[in-house]
């Protein structure tokens, strides 16, 4: 199971920010309509097979804004669920759970789709020793929750944000003036405590960046054949990572070469939401 926590302090902060957003200077339609008193008992229905994620955000949304709504999960994190399925009971203020509905829904749809599809990357190279992993194109201001749902997918974390690792593009080498110079200068002046991942494309490159002590060797839109050249000539002295072109049917064939992480922005940016409903009963 994963590992990666949701922090308290930050998701209630962006949930509150989401509220203010959707609600404005109120529910217009839910307060005239019911009164503080009224009480109301709905399903988190699922409409399709996927993974649940995102239960502790969609009742965080509730108690945010009412102490008496109270969220009874019939599944658990990570759970895979089907079409039909009842994921939790909501019952309390019905102002409150019909304000707090679509805010709620928005992140527990998107989290658990994306952790769907990751599962299906994962699934898919079950037979090898690789790990998928999520890259930094993610939604601007939901990189958190997205991330987390990657992790219950079952995939590993790329780096969150810019310091978490010195990754060497085309664009450093070409300034640097070369690979080797890159990292030189990234070793003498960076933390001990940060990897070094240089992006190649092709053998030559590969040559260098292991030679220059780079720890991780990203193979950038690599044929498969030259993918396992390389992948048998580093012979463990840096973690690999493969990326480009990683789709659901060529996903295998990658994790064929001997990668230890294959690196997609699909299972975030292609990830369709899950299909749920918050049902009155």
């Amino acid at each position: 199971m994963h590992q990666f926590l949701l922090n308290d302090f930050i998701i209630e902060k962006h949930i509150k920010n989401a509220l203010e957003e959707d609600i404005g200077y109120g529910d217009i339609t839910t307060d005239f309509i019911y009164s503080d008193d009224d009480i109301i008992t709905a399903e988190l229905n699922t409409r399709t097979n996927g993974i649940a994620c995102g239960l502790y955000v969609f009742k965080k949304v509730f108690s945010i804004l009412s102490d008496s709504v109270k969220v009874d999960f019939k599944v658990k994190e990570g759970d895979k669920t089907e079409k039909g399925m009842t994921l939790a009971v909501v019952k309390g203020s019905a102002r409150a759970v019909l304000t707090g509905e679509r805010t709620a829904l928005n992140y527990v749809q998107r989290m658990s789709g994306i952790a769907a599809e990751t599962a299906k990357y994962q699934e898919a190279i079950a037979p090898y020793h690789a790990f998928i992993t999520d890259t930094r194109k993610n939604t601007p201001g939901f990189r958190l929750f997205e991330k987390y749902a990657v992790a219950v997918g079952g995939g590993r974390l790329h780096r969150f944000n810019l310091c978490d690792c010195a990754m060497v593009k085309d664009n450093h080498i070409k300034h640097a003036g070369s690979i080797t110079n890159a990292v030189r200068l990234l070793k003498s002046s960076g933390s001990h405590a940060h990897k070094i991942e240089v992006e190649c494309e092709t053998f030559q490159e590969v040559q260098e960046a292991l030679d220059s002590c780079a720890d991780i060797i990203m193979l950038d839109n690599m044929p498969i054949d030259e993918m396992k050249k390389c992948v048998d000539y580093i012979a463990g002295r840096a973690i690999v990572e493969a990326s480009g072109n990683v789709k659901l049917d060529t996903v295998n064939k990658i994790a064929s070469t001997g990668v230890d992480i294959i690196s997609t922005s699909a299972i975030v940016a292609n990830a369709p939401v899950l299909d749920l409903g918050l049902d009155i009963k």
